[in-house]
């Protein structure tokens, strides 16, 4: 059976990621890197004595207790992701 190419394809070559892959990609590091800027930011604003009761400071304090759990659920979904892509890739080496 041929492959989907009408030429020869050279093994070993890298596979771009799908849409669902780079998407779930770029989630994992927004949400990652505001979490980490926003940790930053609490604790200088801690150092300088902020009152976290008022403003947006409520909002500042509870975005890591929400971007944490969110960045663990986008990564496992990655992983797994990854995981079933590599094995499709090996199926698809095997028959050939």
């Amino acid at each position: 059976m041929p492959g989907p190419y009408p030429g020869a394809v050279a093994r070993g070559t890298a596979v771009p990621l799908n849409r669902i892959e780079r998407i779930v990609a770029f989630v994992l590091g927004a949400i990652g890197g505001l979490t980490v800027l926003d940790l930053v930011v609490l604790l200088i604003a801690r150092v300088a004595g902020a009152d976290f009761r008022q403003g947006i400071w409520t909002v500042v304090a509870v975005l890591p207790g929400i971007g944490i759990p969110i960045l663990f659920i986008a990564l496992v979904v990655f992983i797994v992701l990854m995981v079933l892509r590599a094995r499709r890739l090996a199926a698809d080496d095997a028959r050939q």
